[in-house]
């Protein structure tokens, strides 16, 4: 019957023993309290506690990541558009995180959801779509400075994929197309242009050199009489000649 009682003691003082004794990684810490009073923060390492009497919270410090869901943004020009984010975060202040807040990780994403659409509102489509960088730091500072009083630590923030309408694409594709026919409407004007000027140049040049200009109408026949299917019939001085060429379109049967 002793026997018994001994055993039993012997396993009741290795189980509190060992609820005593708490093993931290590096990356981890514990918040204690006990009979409900913050005791402070322990870890790395072996850790010691009072079993039955303190309460403790583990605390993981490593970078989280926060995926934020679609959310449903009206930009500055009455464009409705879904976007969604990524939020990376970590704890630098475990006692903050858990007396300051009910839940860090909850509070933080909700205050990351609230802040994308306030901060994308403000934008225009334009902005949204090519100012992804400027508007990442702004969201990443705003929502650091709201969460700092949690002892959490916003890292960064990326704005992962912005969704529009699908007449709002087809728009951006017209505008697109329209903005290239522009372009090349541009390039070709501007070479008419300038073959214009090199040929006001070269007219000038021919009128006061008539030699130069002789040597031409020679070389415009020379390129003509290369065509088998002309005839050509000089009329005048040669220096003057308007060349008619017949088209012989009748083939030898």
């Amino acid at each position: 019957m002793y026997e018994y009682i001994i055993l039993v003691i012997v396993i009741f003082l290795i189980l509190l023993l060992s609820s005593a004794i708490k093993i931290m990684a590096e990356y981890q810490r514990i918040v204690i309290f006990r009979l409900g009073r913050l005791q402070g923060i322990k870890g790395p390492g072996l850790v010691f506690i009072i079993p039955i009497i303190d309460n403790i919270i583990k605390l993981d410090l490593r970078t989280r990541v926060i995926d934020v869901p679609k959310q449903r943004v009206i930009t500055e020009d009455n464009v409705t558009v879904d976007v969604d984010a990524v939020v990376y975060y970590r704890i630098v202040d475990p006692q903050k995180a858990v007396v300051e807040v009910q839940r860090y990780d909850v509070a933080t994403s909700l205050i990351a959801q609230t802040t994308l659409r306030d901060v994308l509102g403000q934008q225009n489509l334009d902005e949204l779509l090519s100012k992804r960088d400027e508007l990442n730091k702004s969201l990443q500072t705003i929502i650091d400075q709201a969460t700092d009083p949690w002892g959490v630590k916003v890292s960064a923030v990326t704005i992962r994929d912005v969704s529009l309408p699908e007449e709002m694409m087809r728009a951006i594709a017209k505008q697109a197309e329209a903005e290239r026919e522009k372009r090349s409407r541009i390039i070709i004007a501007e070479g008419e242009f300038q073959a214009s000027a090199r040929m006001t140049d070269a007219a000038k040049l021919y009128e006061k050199t008539p030699m130069a200009m002789r040597l031409r109408e020679l070389q415009t026949l020379t390129d003509i009489s290369k065509e088998g299917n002309l005839i050509i019939v000089p009329g005048g001085e040669l220096g003057q000649v308007a060349g008619i060429a017949k088209a012989v379109n009748q083939k030898v049967k």
